[in-house]
């Protein structure tokens, strides 16, 4: 368990003081939405920067949007909170962030009180050497007219749980999961890329995924950008992801996480394709401020806040 502390409402407390009423509709009936935000330590520039964290704070807002709720804090506000969590507990190394607004009220229709807090936490990451094993899930993604992907709630997760838990009992790192129309939809928590015949793969924003932020960042700027390459943007048939040459994960918790087989059959030479090495490479330059463009993207969040 992390030993950082927990931004809540305005205060930093220890995390066994970060609590929620049993009876709220928050943990009664997972009310709330939430964003996994990071933040990365450049060493060359004493500076924590968190990455996009305007986009971060526009979707949670979508996400309120669509549950009906609202939080005060104003964007501002919002900067400032993570600043001073980060600020707060004297994080000098590469983070992971969940920004969680919530209904604090009983019932249904409660809509006030409303909260938000900020958790960070470390998070491992798998390196170049590394990489998933995965299966098609036999659990469908759930659609836009049930409980839509694009929102961002906890709710959402379940059917994330259901499929890894079933894909890790039956030897798999992690599940993919198809929509119900029968194509290639996303990981559990993260967007889902192939490489085919030499071009660079992802589900259409209507397939039932995440709008992930990470992989707009990867369609606007690393592979168009870095590597020369467009991506294409096109519904996917299952049997697509075995004669696939790389594949992998893609999302603000996931980063790049390459995918070496699917359903045991293995994917190229079952490595770490080339393709995604550099894909990989140019995301962490980017986030990081190694690649000094974009700086727009990244906010320094370390500096002095009164908390």
């Amino acid at each position: 368990m992390s030993d950082f502390k927990i931004w809540m409402n305005g205060r930093l407390v220890p995390q066994a003081e970060a609590v929620l009423p049993v009876n709220s509709a928050a943990v009664f009936y997972a009310t709330n939405v939430f964003e996994g935000l990071r933040a990365y330590w450049n060493e060359r520039d004493g500076e924590l920067y968190g990455f996009r964290l305007a986009d971060h704070f526009a979707r949670l807002r979508e996400s309120m949007k669509l549950m009906r709720f609202t939080v005060g804090q104003s964007d501002e506000q919002m900067f400032d909170a993570v600043r001073a969590v980060l600020a707060g507990n004297e994080v000098r190394e590469d983070v992971h962030l969940h920004m969680v607004a919530y209904v604090a009220a009983p019932g249904l229709d409660a809509t006030a009180p409303t909260g938000l807090y900020i958790n960070p936490r470390r998070r491992p990451r798998l390196t170049d050497k590394a990489g998933m094993a995965c299966c098609v899930s036999s659990w469908v993604r759930t659609s836009d007219n049930a409980i839509p992907i694009r929102l961002k709630c906890g709710a959402n997760y379940q059917n994330g749980r259901l499929a890894t838990l079933q894909a890790k009992a039956d030897g798999y790192d992690q599940p993919i999961f198809l929509n119900q129309r029968g194509k290639v939809a996303e990981g559990s928590g993260a967007t889902f890329f192939m490489v085919r015949k030499g071009r660079i793969v992802t589900p259409p924003v209507t397939s039932d995924i995440l709008e992930s932020i990470t992989r707009t960042t990867l369609m606007e700027y690393v592979c168009p950008e870095v590597l020369g390459m467009q991506v294409v943007e096109r519904e996917i048939d299952r049997t697509e992801l075995y004669t696939a040459e790389e594949a992998f994960f893609c999302g603000s918790g996931y980063e790049i996480t390459p995918i070496l087989s699917i359903d045991r059959f293995s994917l190229g030479r079952g490595e770490v394709g080339p393709l995604t090495k550099r894909i990989a490479q140019g995301y962490m330059d980017l986030v990081r401020g190694v690649d000094t463009r974009h700086p727009e993207w990244r906010t320094p969040t370390y500096r002095a806040v009164t908390v």
